[in-house]
């Protein structure tokens, strides 16, 4: 058992002080995941690396929020996930009319392409996401962890316990079955 792994079931179990330990071992990593996130972001951002990864950092040690984590992948996986939801979150504030609430449309290759999505692209994407995770749940969570978490195909693979074959090929077939989602979204 990691030492990452052996905390995160110190956490569950509600011990107070295995967070304190947990936030060395994985802040580096998490940093460099939002960081490529944010790499292609246009400056003046409201949110920012940093922020994006101390929310998600709180949100997965909350105890009442938290989940079970069965290994360290599962736990990158899960804050791949809660760093979509806090993008999703941001992506809907800012598109009330208080903060411009305008449209523009991407091809889904822009949307793919790390950050510079509008919010209504990236709402638009998180709802193709869900309805791509009713038919097929392993390519859903590789677009989140891709996308969200900013990991290559080689990381994502692994993460999510598929050969990197496997991981390209769903790969394929999720930015296909979004693309045409997306695009079904847009003609209505």
């Amino acid at each position: 058992m990691s030492e990452v792994t052996r905390i995160l079931s110190a956490i569950e179990s509600g011990d107070e002080h295995a967070a304190s330990e947990l936030l060395p071992l994985v802040y580096d990593e998490l940093r460099r995941l939002a960081a490529r996130k944010f790499a292609r972001e246009k400056p003046g951002q409201t949110l920012q690396a940093t922020a994006l990864v101390h929310e998600a950092y709180v949100r997965l040690v909350d105890r009442e929020c938290a989940g079970r984590w069965d290994s360290r992948g599962h736990f990158f996986a899960a804050a791949a996930e809660a760093m979509r939801r806090i993008l999703i979150e941001n992506a809907r504030r800012k598109k009330t009319e208080k903060h411009g609430g305008g449209r523009q449309r991407l091809d889904l290759d822009d949307v793919l392409s790390v950050g510079e999505s509008p919010p209504d692209d990236l709402l638009g994407l998180d709802e193709a996401l869900a309805q791509l995770e009713s038919v097929d749940r392993v390519a859903a969570r590789l677009v989140t962890v891709r996308f969200f978490a900013g990991l290559s195909m080689p990381e994502a693979a692994r993460t999510l316990g598929l050969s990197l074959r496997d991981a390209e090929r769903n790969w394929t077939y999720a930015r296909t079955w979004l693309h045409r989602r997306m695009t079904e979204g847009d003609a209505r």
